[in-house]
């Protein structure tokens, strides 16, 4: 496998013609840090578990998805916009693209969960869940209503703290996302995405009660976070799948 790419806290490459857009707004980053060879089993075909400094990491993101959009289209206002928790893993593959691995995908709208499903392979699941800021708080939560396993949940609130005007390199690796990998229809693929650079702020987290993680196959956290992060957000636009991931060698 060759060297993973750089991680940069800009898009590599713009997209032009965009499969989708949307907004993601009012993120809350939550990051456990775990060992390689405890979720290597859960990465798609052609992808390993991407590390910084020996480990890699557990996200618990909690945001609002804001007027999802086909191509140039403008957003859709209501059926586009809802809250979404998702928990995700590190990978890199053959081509040394470093990406995101979804492992859950809560939302509450039914119709897009339905079309992530079966249009992109995508893990969403239907969810009763709501986001409500609140002075420098913000509550996100959520209950599980289909497919499964039917009541998983999470009630995350975080504070949030003072602008972040150099992320360190851990916080780059866990933010500074350009894709993601999944087993599309065809074989495993590479979602591209490009936004403008994260504004990102400290938080605390003040409260956590989740099984989502434990939920998604991945042992449940049993430390505190390493890294909880909070955005107001950003404008994205997601590109079309690359097809082109090969197989990688096994994590030792």
């Amino acid at each position: 496998m060759p060297d993973p790419s750089a991680v940069t806290p800009d898009a590599p490459a713009a997209i032009r013609m965009p499969l989708l857009t949307q907004e993601w707004l009012d993120l809350a980053f939550v990051h456990w840090a775990v060992e390689p060879s405890v979720v290597a089993g859960l990465m798609p075909s052609g992808t390993v578990p991407d590390t910084h400094e020996g480990l890699t990491y557990v996200g618990l993101v909690a945001f609002r998805m804001h007027r999802v959009g086909w191509f140039r289209l403008p957003g859709i206002p209501y059926l586009g916009s809802f809250p979404e928790t998702n928990v995700r893993l590190y990978s890199v593959d053959a081509h040394g693209r470093r990406g995101v691995v979804f492992r859950s995908m809560d939302a509450s709208r039914l119709l897009p969960v339905v079309m992530g499903r079966v249009g992109f392979r995508l893990p969403y699941l239907w969810s009763r869940m709501t986001v409500r800021p609140e002075g420098d708080t913000v509550t996100y939560t959520s209950t599980r209503r289909w497919p499964g396993p039917r009541g998983a949940r999470s009630r995350i609130t975080v504070r949030t703290g003072e602008r972040i005007d150099e992320p360190t390199p851990l916080e780059h690796f866990l933010t500074a996302r350009w894709g993601m990998h999944n087993m599309f229809f065809g074989g495993a693929a590479y979602l591209p995405n490009d936004h403008p650079r994260w504004p990102l702020h400290r938080a605390r987290l003040v409260s956590c009660d989740e099984d989502l993680v434990a939920s998604a196959g991945i042992p449940a956290p049993t430390d505190a976070p390493v890294s909880v992060l909070y955005s107001p957000g950003v404008p994205v636009r997601l590109g079309r799948p690359a097809r082109r991931v090969t197989t990688a060698p096994a994590v030792p």
